[in-house]
């Protein structure tokens, strides 16, 4: 138990640089929108929370109508959503306790993971208390009246552009131009807002709706089965236990003593214990991407240089067994630092 309490609280050795303000701006009101949330704006972003009642307040990504807004209502179906511009002020809002919890996507299963989500779960001290798997389902939007023959280019978030792109090149072919956009949602509104008659939107068909766009295409992702896992994130952890699904996260980096063997070591650890492991992603180390070691190769001293990575691991097994203790207690033995981001339930 106390190797399970020390596990769940943040190691000092991990890495985290001084809170950096995310600038923001307001939503352009549209279409009758004086019933939608605000976004959240830079002046939000000081300590102390707003009074919401009792109401869970939630921070995504985008504007209303957006995917991160849909998974958010799907985790807490009665809470007050808070609209951010960028990712890290999402994170920032929980910290700050302008949020009570933030619903941050981290992996798609066409366009794969959402790197910069897995760099700022480093940087910011918070914990995975849940997740969410929304089934994504992305519309061609436009202006009423626009035929595809009209269009030129289309803007949506640059992991909707990724999902649809076959289908994009078979429908518009190669010369329609794809533009990244902060959000889904926030395409729509962009090109509503600026009466685009040349411009779709990827994004849903709920954004269609808010935004008075209509939809020349349903279905445009190269998978029917399109899901994106988002992750739910607090300022204090989820208490594991035992007697339903679990599953952990961890991050963690090689010590210099195992070499370029460290990760093999590590996945033995869960393999022995017949734990699963559901995710590896690795991350450039930034604070050390080089990593020399003397090697001897037929009876010479060589120099060898490696790549440093740092490896987020999701295993299926709660804190609270102790086959997950047992596993981090040896991983800990070959590595330099080692965090675990959260124990929490599985969205099944």
């Amino acid at each position: 138990m106390a190797l399970m309490q020390s596990l769940l609280s943040f190691s000092s050795s991990s890495s985290s640089s001084g809170l950096k303000m995310s600038t923001l701006k307001s939503v352009t009101d549209l279409i009758p929108t004086h019933n939608l949330p605000n976004w959240l704006t830079h002046d939000d972003l000081s300590p102390g929370p707003k009074i919401h009642g009792t109401k869970l307040r939630v921070a995504h990504l985008g504007v209303p109508g957006s995917y991160s807004e849909a998974a958010a209502g799907k985790a807490y179906p009665n809470s007050v959503p808070l609209p951010c511009k960028q990712f890290e002020a999402a994170f920032e809002a929980v910290e700050l306790r302008i949020a009570d919890r933030a619903v941050v996507p981290v992996e798609n299963s066409l366009g794969g993971s959402i790197h910069e989500n897995y760099d700022l779960l480093l940087r910011h001290r918070l914990h995975i208390v849940g997740e969410v798997l929304l089934r994504v389902r992305h519309s061609l939007l436009a202006l009423p009246g626009v035929r595809k023959e009209h269009l030129r280019r289309v803007l949506s978030h640059p992991q909707a552009l990724s999902q649809c792109e076959h289908t994009l090149t078979s429908q518009m072919g190669p010369n329609v131009r794809r533009e990244a956009f902060d959000s889904t949602a926030g395409a729509a509104e962009f090109v509503a807002a600026n009466n685009l008659r040349d411009t779709a939107a990827i994004a849903s068909a709920h954004a269609a709706e808010l935004y008075g766009l209509q939809v020349l295409e349903d279905g445009m992702e190269d998978d029917s089965g399109n899901l994106t896992r988002f992750l739910i994130l607090a300022r204090e952890p989820f208490i594991p236990r035992t007697g339903r699904r679990f599953k952990t996260s961890i991050v963690f980096a090689g010590n210099d003593r195992e070499g370029p063997g460290v990760l093999f070591k590590v996945l033995s650890a869960f393999g022995l214990r017949n734990i699963g492991l559901t995710k590896i992603e690795s991350r450039p180390h930034r604070s050390r991407p080089i990593r020399v070691l003397d090697v001897a190769e037929d009876d010479i001293l060589r120099t060898a240089k490696y790549f440093e990575y740092i490896f987020y691991v999701d295993f299926e097994a709660s804190m609270a067994e102790v086959r997950a203790q047992n596993a981090l207690a040896e991983v800990q033995e070959f590595t330099s630092f080692l965090r675990v981001l959260g124990s929490y339930p599985m969205d099944i």
